[in-house]
């Protein structure tokens, strides 16, 4: 591929423009075409007082043309559990992992969806992951110590949270149904990416390609070509590619066929605000989601190795060129600084949604993440802007501030009997986790089948309690590699 396509007036595609010079991002990393990743510090500084440490050397991610390699670092190679006060580690025994986890409250009547919001928050929205999640407004907890939002915030929906408790430090609107842009290709790439092995190689046809939008943004994928998966991929994550989602949606049997996938996997994320018409997030008739149920995309993805990679890439070989990614606050621009931290995760805008974004970052072994929808003020960069606002509040805030709701967990982590009384004993608590769970037949006080079979519904138990508590230790990552993404200081 000789030269990335990307109509200038495009109603799907990212704004802003990237304006730095080029320079070495990565000291191991090569693509496989033999290239090296490469990147720049944007020029200016933040606006906020910094709450970090100072920047850390960053590692690019890319992929060369056969799209085969993997680069062996760039995981969260190690998974420790952060200090909670009050809390034991996940681990000691079953009994906490099932007290920890968080049933999924009923969410209220929803509204029809729109693809022209009002510009005032419905009256009653879901109460999914607390009540004053379901209120209209900014809902915080202000106390001794708690700084003061930032005051000159204009997004529609908001919402900062804890990415490894699931706390909601704060929200504005966080379950108004909005239309989400790219944003939503986090839920695509989440229900799809699992499927295919990076190295698989698919030849691209005319059917791939039918049925995008308008002035799509792509990445420049032909018909006629071949692309391995990685390089699609890529294409999603950094270019915000329509014409990679369409190709990789063929490849899992149709738009229709992943619509009704990424369907099913947004309500095992409990993620009940989302309605799915496109893969790609084009604006269309009743395509909603929530900046609660994009912050929750985000969760589950980055618990994915892949995900992890391709959203905290900033530039990489696409064929014959390089592209970068269109996440101002990884990559830069004239006016956005690199945020210090970020790792990902995507943005969006389009005419309806207007501009979009969720955000992942790691300070100080805290990891946070931000989700902003369609800003009323209409500046340059004016989304990154306010979630940078948002992050440097959120690493102030943490550890100070209480929570106003909770991200709950998908339906296979909840548990199926609601939360069982901590003190009891482990064998109590791995029964309280199955769903309707009977004596197991002929254990009888005083039989001599009685040790076994209670043997085997403690191990039972103990097993579907693990499958369900898996989430709850796996969304337990702080970020340490990726921060590798950033620029030189």
């Amino acid at each position: 591929m000789t030269q990335l396509h990307t109509p200038k007036a495009s109603r799907n595609q990212e704004t802003g423009r990237l304006s730095f010079t080029a320079t070495d991002l990565s000291e191991k990393h090569r693509s496989p075409a033999g290239g090296r990743g490469s990147g720049g510090r944007p020029p200016g500084g933040h606006s906020m007082t910094s709450v970090s440490p100072s920047p850390l050397r960053a590692r690019a991610g890319g992929g060369g043309a056969g799209g085969t390699s993997r680069s062996g670092a760039g995981t969260f190679s190690t998974v420790p559990a952060p200090k909670m006060t009050g809390r034991r580690s996940l681990l000691v025994t079953s009994a906490t992992l099932l007290s920890l986890s968080v049933g999924a409250p009923a969410a209220l009547a929803e509204p029809s969806p729109s693809t022209s919001p009002s510009a005032t928050p419905p009256a009653g929205m879901s109460t999914l992951g607390g009540a004053r999640l379901g209120l209209p407004g900014t809902q915080v907890n202000l106390a001794p110590g708690v700084p003061v939002l930032p005051k000159d915030l204009t997004a529609r929906s908001w919402i900062v949270s804890d990415a490894e408790s699931g706390e909601v430090l704060a929200a504005h609107n966080a379950h108004w149904r909005l239309p989400p842009a790219s944003t939503l290709k986090m839920l695509f790439a989440d229900t799809v990416l699992p499927r295919f092995p990076q190295s698989t190689r698919h030849k691209v046809a005319a059917s791939d390609l039918a049925g995008m939008g308008e002035g799509s943004s792509v990445v420049g994928i032909k018909e006629g070509s071949t692309y391995s998966v990685r390089d699609l991929w890529l294409g999603v994550f950094l270019r915000s590619g329509n014409d990679a989602v369409h190709t990789l949606a063929a490849m899992n049997g149709g738009v229709e066929q992943t619509v009704r996938d990424m369907q099913d996997h947004a309500e095992e994320l409990q993620a009940l605000d989302t309605h799915v018409v496109s893969p790609d997030g084009y604006d269309a008739p009743g395509q909603v989601s929530s900046a609660y149920d994009l912050t929750l995309f985000a969760r589950s993805g980055l618990q994915k190795k892949d995900f992890r990679d391709y959203c905290s890439t900033v530039r990489a070989k696409f064929g014959s060129a390089e592209i970068q990614n269109t996440n101002r606050l990884l990559s830069g621009d004239s006016d956005v600084p690199v945020y210090q931290g970020i790792a990902g995760v995507k943005n969006g805008n389009t005419s309806h949604a207007g501009a979009t974004f969720t955000g992942v970052a790691e300070r100080g072994g805290k990891v946070l993440l931000v989700t902003v929808m369609n800003p009323e003020k209409r500046e340059h960069n004016e989304v990154y802007k306010e979630t940078a606002k948002l992050f440097d509040w959120g690493f102030q805030a943490v550890g100070k501030v209480n929570a106003v709701g909770e991200l709950v967990p998908p339906k296979s982590a909840a548990p199926a009997t609601g939360r069982p009384d901590p003190t009891a004993s482990a064998e109590q608590a791995a029964g309280s986790g199955r769903a309707g769970a009977k004596p197991v037949a002929g254990a009888t006080a005083g039989s001599g089948s009685s040790g076994a079979g209670i043997a085997l519904a403690v191990a039972g138990g103990l097993l579907v309690l693990l499958g369900g508590g898996a989430f709850l230790v796996n969304r337990r990552w702080p970020l340490p590699d990726l921060m590798r993404r950033r620029t030189r200081p």
